[in-house]
């Protein structure tokens, strides 16, 4: 059975001089002997006080400067992570590390392998600003739509996942949008993921967040829909699609009411409808066979990976039984010779 010893807390910081101490030494406190901090280049002192307060620091290669939460995440996963399973959250003290087993247990039982917290659930006062919560339920409204799953809060940075999962994602984000594209592909590559709530505290008064609301917002719009074309192609290309031909087909009624209302004609609008309603059809119809393609691609990879299951279980099997049989026909001759030699 997986214990503490078996997992990574892993802080991703920057400029979180405020908190770091007492975020690590609460969990230092709550038995996980492995904290791992990937600072993006703070200069208050955040990695000083994170490896005085029990963790173990890396500085993220690059840039980083707070906008680099992506990366540093990745370069942790690929680089630094050595334990089978990650628990993951942010420096800022807006999480409680005695909910930790929340979203470890359903790893550690096996039912999922990639938990959330689900920061509505209990929500603090002043722990989020109105415009944050309009812009998450937007943001998380649009994950289901696009996507097909209602994950309740995929921007929570309060999450657990086992390592070989996580290994398997296309992860390319280099700032606030590696939650987003997380629960992407947990979708995509069919992980069994499940939520949790969880308390979501206020940031301390003299903590000050590295979020930008409308620019990481809008980042994180777009991951949701560039995504969207390897994981529902159909909505991807749909969409152009659909917004083209309507264009064509409200252009086309204009042309017709100044043709036969008004007499007068417009060749070149005339053109410019055609046009998109020729492109919105082309567009739809690529996007459900582009949908048809990674229906298929996924049912070929769910047996492949089924294929591979059995025959590493069937190996086992007969690993165990060689092992097993071996002694026991060692110990049947034994006897066999000790039955010969005591008949007279």
């Amino acid at each position: 059975m997986a214990d503490r010893d078996d997992v990574c807390v892993l802080v991703p910081t920057y400029n979180e001089a405020a908190t770091i101490g007492d975020v690590v030494a609460s969990f230092v406190g709550q038995g996980f002997e492995h904290v791992l901090v990937i600072d993006g280049g703070s200069d208050d002192g955040t990695r000083e006080l994170a490896a005085e307060a029990g963790a173990r620091v890396v500085e993220q290669s690059g840039t980083g400067r707070g906008s680099g939460k992506g990366q540093a995440v990745r370069e942790a996963l690929n680089r630094h992570v050595e334990q089978p399973y990650v628990l993951m959250l942010d420096g800022d003290a807006t999480y409680r590390p005695d909910e930790a087993d929340r979203l470890l247990e359903p790893l550690f039982d096996g039912r999922a392998e990639h938990v959330v917290g689900n920061r509505f659930a209990d929500m603090e006062a002043g722990a989020m600003t109105r415009l944050n919560q309009v812009g998450n339920g937007i943001i998380n409204t649009a994950f289901s739509v696009i996507h097909g799953r209602d994950l309740t809060d995929i921007l929570s940075g309060y999450r657990a996942f086992t390592l070989e999962s996580v290994r398997q994602f296309d992860l390319t984000a280099d700032g606030f949008g590696i939650e987003t594209e997380m629960a992407v592909e947990c979708v995509k590559q069919g992980v069994s993921t499940t939520v949790v709530p969880i308390t979501y505290q206020a940031r301390p008064d003299d903590s000050e967040t590295n979020l930008d609301p409308f620019s990481d917002g809008a980042v994180i719009i777009l991951t949701l829909y560039r995504m969207a074309k390897t994981n529902n192609p159909l909505f991807y290309f749909g969409s152009v699609g659909v917004a083209s031909a309507l264009v064509g087909v409200v252009l086309a009624i204009y042309v017709a009411y100044e043709w036969f209302v008004v007499g007068v004609s417009h060749e070149v609008i005339a053109l410019v409808a055609a046009s998109g309603l020729l492109f919105g059809i082309q567009l739809l119809m690529f996007g459900v066979l582009s949908d048809m393609i990674v229906a298929l691609n996924r049912e070929q990879t769910r047996r492949l990976s089924e294929i591979a299951r059995q025959v590493g279980n069937e190996s086992t099997a007969a690993d165990a039984v060689g092992d097993g049989t071996e002694p026991s026909a060692e110990g049947e001759s034994d006897g066999e010779r000790a039955s010969s030699t005591s008949r007279p």
